[in-house]
């Protein structure tokens, strides 16, 4: 079956060619459509593309970064100002991956792939999205939870508030294969401290449901608490409630359910 090609100057042009078109996907870094493209995938008919160079742009000039769909994970790593996203972004794939893959294409990723959506998540940033009817930015939760819905929309950028030191942000992902395996689990941790306590702590798991999930019963255990020895392990006890993980070639739902609370507990730790 033949594949058409359409490349569009604008992102609304581009938008409701994707939402008129069934059979449209937009094609960003490729990492995503083209293996489909190049496994067989029928319900493919119209690739679609934009030449506008704002979906490439990253903005580090306030305390609230963005970063435009079309980002690619290895301009991440060269930017000195995402610091705090360099673990994440570096644990996509390999070098070929990260040179193509892009933020905008990582928040469709299915299980057991998505990492760097994990850390968005955990960030609680928000997703500017162009469809038939025009631009709106979303929550990523709400993103995440309509994600199936969205396939007729652009994924314009992502923006995110800078943490507000080093250690606020911590990342952990746990794979097979070293450093560019599918994901056993994922873990990312927001933990902005006000007085001494922890204020609006954000915990983001990959791996443990169908899409990336926050751990909600581990952030209302560490809420309003001193990051010591007990509220860790209070928040690692209280990992698995809510989650439901699937079987894979990667691990058993029941062995990611083992680890997920010693996993946390190393995260929040600081170990390695």
């Amino acid at each position: 079956m033949p594949v058409t090609v359409k490349t569009f100057a604008s992102f609304g042009e581009a938008a409701s060619a994707l939402s008129s078109d069934r059979g449209a996907r937009y094609l960003g870094g490729g990492t995503l459509v083209m293996r489909a493209l190049n496994e067989g995938d029928i319900s493919i008919s119209t690739v679609v593309r934009v030449t506008d160079g704002a979906l490439s742009r990253i903005d580090v000039a306030s305390s609230r970064i963005t970063l435009g769909a079309g980002v690619t994970f290895a301009k991440i790593l060269a930017e000195r100002d995402l610091a705090f996203l360099h673990a994440p972004a570096r644990s996509i794939g390999g070098p070929a991956v990260r040179n193509m893959g892009t933020v905008g294409g990582n928040l469709f990723a299915p299980s057991p792939y998505g990492d760097f959506t994990v850390a968005l998540l955990a960030l609680d940033a928000t997703v500017s999205v162009q469809g038939g009817l025009g631009a709106r930015d979303m929550a990523i939760e709400e993103f995440l939870q309509s994600r199936e819905r969205q396939s007729g929309a652009l994924v314009l950028a992502v923006s995110c508030a800078r943490p507000a030191s080093a250690d606020a942000f911590r990342y952990r992902k746990i794979a097979r294969i070293k450093p560019k395996g599918g994901s056993v689990i994922t873990i990312a941790a927001h933990l902005p401290v006000s007085g001494g306590r922890i204020s609006g702590a954000r915990i983001a798991l990959a791996s443990m449901a169908a899409t990336q999930i926050r751990a909600r019963a581990a952030e209302r255990a560490l809420e309003g608490r001193a990051l010591d020895d007990a509220a860790i392990s209070a928040a690692a006890a209280a990992a698995t409630e809510g989650v439901s993980p699937a079987d894979n070639a990667l691990g058993s739902a029941w062995y990611r359910r083992e680890i997920v609370g010693v996993h946390l507990r190393r995260l929040l730790s600081g170990l390695e």
